[in-house]
């Protein structure tokens, strides 16, 4: 069985508490509840910026649209403002002027129909344009939320390694000196039992495993010297007995 003073084994307690300490703030460190909305909220952002910019593709596709039923109708009015104005100069031949009246009827049906055309564009763009402008509120918005979030997020890790830059300072006083070999046996059981090396033996209780001795287990701890490295029967852990009065 180990030894190490009683006096390194009772101060071992003290730095089981800044490990511990360390461990709860690290664990907070990245189960904030923060986190998760951010998480949520990232996740949403993105799904409303891909329809932000299926949005902004559509409109840009309408506004190609309408510009080519702007320009075919100007095209169309061009060509029968020149048409009626050869018309009525009353030049040329009755049959030319003939096809010319026939086709400027078409050309007035025409244009009657890439003015609708026009027309339908030009509304499919203003809903378009509007789907856009909620599209990008909406991003605006959630953007705002995770950008706040975060700074929440960063308020909170700073204050945090804060703590933990205090905590490792005072670990490094608490663990000075201390048995060699005893600090090498806790950060193995450490290790090997969820951040708990060592624990206070509290009546006939280890409070690592907070499972209680049997009489015989425990009248033979009490019987060791008290240089003695002890472990509890139930979890292993170095078990720390109280000073004798």
């Amino acid at each position: 069985m180990p030894t190490a003073p009683a006096a390194d084994q009772r101060r071992l307690l003290d730095v089981q508490d800044l490990d511990l300490r360390a461990q709860q703030a690290r664990h907070r460190r990245t189960h904030m509840p923060v986190l998760a909305q951010i998480e949520e909220l990232t996740a949403r952002l993105a799904d409303l910026d891909e329809e932000r910019v299926a949005r902004a593709t559509e409109v840009s596709d309408l506004r190609r649209a309408v510009t080519k039923a702007e320009d075919d109708v100007e095209n169309v009015r061009t060509r029968a403002a020149r048409d009626t104005a050869r018309l009525e100069s009353g030049q040329g031949s009755a049959k030319d002027l003939q096809a010319l009246q026939a086709e400027l009827e078409v050309l007035t049906r025409r244009q009657g129909d890439l003015e609708t055309i026009e027309l339908e564009a030009m509304e499919a763009l203003d809903g378009a344009e509007a789907a856009l402008a909620s599209a990008q509120s909406q991003v605006d918005a959630i953007r705002a939320q995770v950008d706040q979030l975060s700074a929440e997020r960063d308020a909170a890790w700073a204050q945090i390694d804060r703590e933990l830059e205090d905590i490792t300072g005072e670990r490094a006083g608490a663990i000075d000196g201390l048995d060699a070999a005893l600090v090498t046996l806790y950060e193995r059981l450490r290790d090997q039992n969820g951040g708990v090396g060592a624990a206070a033996l509290q009546g006939n209780q280890c409070l690592g495993c907070h499972m209680p001795l049997n009489p015989g287990d425990l009248a033979a701890i009490q019987s060791r010297p008290a240089d003695d490295v002890v472990r509890c029967e139930e979890c292993g852990r170095i078990l720390v007995r109280e000073a004798k009065a």
